[in-house]
């Protein structure tokens, strides 16, 4: 009896919070407006010289974070590969 209080019991503050959370969300379709948006936007391309702002942001404004991104992603996408050779070469 008392292990069921307990799952109910937290389930229940399991569900609250998740309807919480629902709450808190933004209205789809309705980002929540910056004021770094109206500078990429007025300042972008004479910044960059690039007539994409998308482009931009990401290759000039965010070059060491895409770069890191790129190396997550070589990293995981070498050991797969090192992982399929060994596979491969041990049989």
């Amino acid at each position: 009896m008392n292990e069921r209080v307990f799952r109910v019991g937290t389930l229940t503050v399991f569900f609250v919070f998740l309807i919480a959370a629902v709450f808190c969300l933004h209205p789809l379709g309705e980002p929540a407006k910056t004021r770094m948006d109206d500078y990429f936007i007025q300042n972008g391309q004479e910044e960059t010289g690039s007539n994409n702002i998308v482009a931009s942001v990401m290759f000039d404004y965010r070059g060491l974070d895409t770069l890191g991104e790129a190396s997550v992603l070589f990293a995981a996408a070498s050991g797969v590969s090192l992982v399929f050779w060994r596979v491969k070469h041990n049989e």
